[in-house]
Formats: C-alpha cells, structure tokens, sequence
C-alpha cells in the first residue's frame, strides 16, 4: 500500500515515527505530508490535493494526525482525499465530531452512554442553576476547545466556581461545567480502540496535587484489565462517533464508568510503554484489512 501519514510534526513525534516504522516493516510505502502546506483543487471531476508545487499521487491509505488547533483545515485536506477515493484510518467527519466536546457529549448521552453530569450555557443570568445541575461545587470547568489538559480548572467552592465562570464568560469562552468524580482519585483509563475491538488499556494517574491525569502534565501509566461494563462502554463510545481507532478516557464514579472524551488522534507512546503491546502495527495491519478504494462511508459528503 501507499500510506499517507497527515502530520505537521513529521518524525518528531513519537505516534508518527512508531507509524512510519511499523509500515515499512510491513513492506508498505509512507510519506509524510504536511497538512498546512497542502492546497487543494475542488473540481467535481478531478479532485486533486498539491504540495510543493507538484500533484501528490493516489493513497491507498491516509493516517490522519492532525492537531486540535487545524482541525477545520485539517479535516478540509482529508475530505479532499476522501472524495479522491483514499481511505481514512478516521474519517474526516468522525473526527469534527469528536473535537467538537459538547457535540460528541450529547452523541453519547443519545446512545445512553454514562457521562458525568454536564451543563452548558450562555447567559450569565443562569450561573447560579448551572452549577447546581451538576449537584454544586466541587465542579470542573472545561473549554471546549482544550486539550491535553489545557482549559481545564477544578472550582472546589461554590464562590470559585462563580468566579471561574464569569471570568470564563468575560473572555467569551465556550465552556462546559461538569460534577467533579471524587471518587476516581485523580485517575482515569484510556481504552484505545481498533477496528471496534479493545486492543489495549492503561490507567493514568495525576501527579501529586494536581487532578487532571493527562501525561503531557506530569501523570504517570500502569496496565490495567477493564471491567466488561467498561470494555462495552469504550467500544460504543468509539462506534457511536464513527471512529475506527480511538482512545476512550475512562472515569470510575460511583454509579459506574463515565466517559471523559473520546480522542480521534490518541498517542502511542504512553498506550506503547504500559502496555508492551505494539499498537502502531496494529493500525497498520487494521489498514491492510480494511484499506480498500473508495470504501469511505460518507464520502467527504458531511
């Protein structure tokens, strides 16, 4: 096959050197290509994608790893691919949906996957009834648009929270407010998903006082075996956003597991290193499998 890997990072990131060695090992050709520098022709008999003055040829195959902060155009150079009949690891509009937090929220809590208590709002008139519909403080606020962590900040009064809120709202954020899961000790799982199989899990843990897990903040990973309710809830999660790999962050509360976030561009090398199993390959063998022209659902049409 030949692989497209869509990165502005090249072979400075752990995920995509893993990526470009487990396919050559497989006898697969792959290049990269630099989403922000690919400009595209949009013609209805001729889609073509250029970088660097010159046409790129046919994919079989695209591995998108495109950063939160592209995503619109990120997923713009995907579809193009799409309607060129490449096919996605993840499709272009699986993957606006999941970096949209409150649109992927509202997915799952259609398909009745367990979340923690979310409120969202705008007026400021309703700050009061926001954070008692996630049963008051302790409560985390989120930016939809964080991530790794980022934007994120645990009100543990209800005059923090105010606070927080309103400052939020004076820097016209789009935010989330959800119920704090004490009970989860600063710990979550992330369930990476392959092909709507469950292939790997680990469970992170926060650094000494702070609360969000995320590795980029200093967490630390261990193996850890999924209960079968939280194994169902991460294979849903990921089906339910149409994502053939992602990873599923996990929380244990009270009232069973509660989905965080569903990742469409999941790290390997925190999965990689607590685990000891070799996701990368399994992606590509995913891609052998499945990698077929013009197999993409949607068709860039979303």
């Amino acid at each position: 096959m030949r692989i497209a890997l869509l990165t502005r990072a090249k072979d400075r990131l752990y995920s995509n050197r893993r990526l470009v060695e487990a396919a050559r090992a497989r006898g697969h050709e792959i290049e990269y290509v630099h989403t922000l520098n690919c400009y595209m022709d949009i013609a209805s008999h001729s889609p073509s994608v250029h970088l660097g003055g010159q046409e790129l040829p046919f994919f079989d195959a695209v591995i998108p790893r495109i950063g939160a902060s592209v995503t619109f155009y990120g997923c713009a150079v995907l579809r193009q691919f799409e309607m060129m009949g490449s096919y996605p690891l993840n499709e272009s509009v699986a993957i606006t949906r999941s970096r949209d937090k409150l649109r992927s929220l509202q997915i799952l809590a259609r398909a009745g996957v367990g979340l923690p208590l979310t409120g969202f709002a705008h007026s400021t008139k309703n700050t009061n009834d926001l954070i008692q519909l996630v049963n008051g403080a302790p409560l985390v606020v989120k930016v939809l648009e964080g991530t790794q962590g980022k934007g994120i900040v645990l009100a543990e009064t209800q005059k923090a929270a105010e606070t927080i809120i309103d400052a939020f709202r004076q820097l016209k954020a789009n935010f989330l407010v959800q119920e704090f899961i004490k009970e989860a000790g600063g710990a979550d799982i992330r369930a990476f998903v392959i092909g709507g199989k469950i292939v790997a899990a680990m469970m992170r843990k926060a650094a000494e006082g702070e609360f969000r897990s995320n590795l980029h903040r200093g967490g630390t990973a261990s193996l850890i075996k999924l209960t079968p309710e939280e194994r169902s809830t991460a294979v849903r999660s990921a089906k339910r956003m149409g994502l053939n790999v992602a990873g599923v962050d996990i929380l244990r509360s009270s009232h069973g597991p509660v989905v965080m976030e569903v990742n469409s561009s999941p790290g390997l090398e925190g999965i990689e290193k607590a685990t000891g199993k070799d996701v990368a390959d399994m992606i590509i063998q995913f891609l052998e499998t499945n990698a077929k022209p013009k197999r993409t659902r949607t068709r860039g049409q979303g």
